[in-house]
């Protein structure tokens, strides 16, 4: 079995490997996030490191920042963040000290979700915040599971990474068809490759089953689609482009020909 001091030596030579990757490409964007990765990898293998009550600290934490993020992309208010936070949160620290106490905590932080636009009369858009909160109790909730996985979890945690990394050059060098109109960067190529990459990860590291599979394979492209569908969301409800999709390339197009017409007024003027 997998145990944390034994994956350090695998996340060590992966930060040094993609560290020279990423000096020879010279590209910023590759840099900052493998700093990223720097900074991040000692702080989760040190979690792990701790056990459960590490664990839970930092899915706790993760559970927090990553509500944050999910109320601004589906425009949920004040008290529905706040009372899905608490009922990620809490779920979390139950998975650590009463586990047999998970699923009426769930429950519990369901009819908390409900309770917010129900109670505060919003006939106009209280089924979309009961959707998204139930929605990110269901998705977030999952950090949760990290709790009582022990060293598996940093498997994962580095197999769904360096498969998000492959999926992200694969993408760029091989083209193809695209994987979702949602993401219109995101490649058919650089998800399979990405995949592969995630699963060879989970075979050198002992731990390839189907659960651990699926979880690398589909549920990291599904996840970064949902988080792509939710930043497409503009503030009226609906669709705003990304950058690189269609709508952007329209409108580039637009501002040269503005800015050409701006210099040839200050030309004709100045003549």
């Amino acid at each position: 079995m997998t145990t944390v001091p034994a994956l350090v030596p695998y996340l060590g030579g992966a930060l040094a490997v993609g560290g020279l990757a990423v000096a020879a490409t010279r590209r910023r964007e590759l840099m900052v996030r493998w700093c990223v990765w720097a900074l991040g990898v000692p702080v989760v293998t040190g979690a792990f490191w701790l056990g459960p009550p590490g664990i839970a600290v930092l899915a706790a934490v993760v559970g927090v920042v990553a509500v944050l993020e999910f109320g601004g992309l589906l425009r949920l208010g004040p008290a529905d963040r706040a009372v899905l936070g608490a009922a990620v949160v809490g779920l979390v620290l139950t998975a650590w000290l009463a586990p047999g106490e998970v699923l009426r905590v769930a429950a519990a932080g369901a009819l908390a979700i409900a309770g917010v636009p129900l109670l505060s009369g919003d006939a106009e858009h209280g089924l979309r915040r009961l959707g998204a909160g139930l929605l990110g109790l269901v998705w977030l909730g999952v950090l949760a599971g990290l709790v009582p996985s022990g060293a598996l979890g940093l498997v994962l945690f580095v197999a769904v990474s360096i498969a998000d990394i492959v999926a992200y050059a694969a993408g760029r060098r091989l083209g193809g068809p695209r994987l979702s109109p949602l993401s219109p960067a995101k490649r058919w190529s650089g998800t399979l490759a990405g995949a592969a990459a995630g699963l060879l990860t989970l075979a050198v590291l002992s731990s390839l089953t189907w659960q651990t599979a699926v979880a690398v394979a589909v549920g990291g492209p599904l996840g970064d689609l949902l988080e792509s569908m939710g930043l497409r969301r503009g503030p009226g409800g609906g669709a705003r482009p990304r950058a690189g999709g269609r709508a952007a390339g329209r409108r580039r197009p637009r501002r040269r020909r503005a800015a050409a017409r701006r210099r040839l007024s200050r030309g004709a003027a100045a003549r």
